[in-house]
């Protein structure tokens, strides 16, 4: 299985300022995040319309395929550009991943083409595992400008990983936490 952490949002909330850089706890979102799926995946790739900014990582920097289409559009290009049959793809603003979380649905894989969180407020699909199957209805989705990437789902072997499977790995609820403003900031150094 392939790593991929998607890099490339605008960051309008937070002033433009690249949310993989911020800093919790003494270390950047991105190198936590590069650490913890340099652990995990032989291959991590990193998906962002700025390679040069991550120059300094010791992992593949590539670019979007198709322009201007989001997380799904990064999820994609990892896709297309994964060696392995599988890609465990996560957002850069995410700064309490769990390793063994991940590893469970590294695990869960099994015959399906999706292993998605699945708590009260719906999927986490930036948290979430996919097979180089579903690289042809993302492509049609993006030709259609359907830009949610859970649209593609119904149409795959899809694992939800429940939330009572998912507490043992986050007692606390925050694993899913993800830093879009300013006050997201302050939380996650307050968490």
């Amino acid at each position: 299985m392939t790593g991929i952490i998607l890099s490339g949002g605008k960051s309008s909330r937070m002033g433009g300022q690249n949310k993989a850089f911020l800093n919790i706890d003494g270390e950047r979102l991105i190198d936590r995040n590069v650490r913890i799926f340099k652990s995990l995946f032989d291959e991590v790739i990193i998906v962002t319309n700025s390679p040069l900014d991550y120059i300094d990582q010791d992992v593949q920097l590539i670019t979007d395929i198709v322009k201007g289409k989001g997380a799904l559009g990064g999820i994609y290009t990892g896709l297309f550009y994964a060696d392995t049959g599988h890609v465990f793809a996560v957002a850069c603003d995410m700064p309490f991943l769990s390793r063994e979380l991940i590893s469970y649905m590294m695990r869960e894989t099994g015959t399906h083409d999706i292993v998605v969180p699945f708590l009260k407020d719906g999927y986490q699909p930036l948290h979430a595992v996919y097979s180089v199957k579903c690289k042809k209805e993302i492509e049609k989705q993006l030709e259609k400008e359907d830009l949610k990437v859970s649209s593609f789902y119904r149409k795959f072997r899809l694992r939800k990983i429940t939330e009572e499977e998912i507490e043992p790995f986050d007692p606390d609820g925050k694993i899913f936490f993800n830093i879009n403003t300013g006050t997201d900031l302050e939380q996650a150094r307050r968490i």
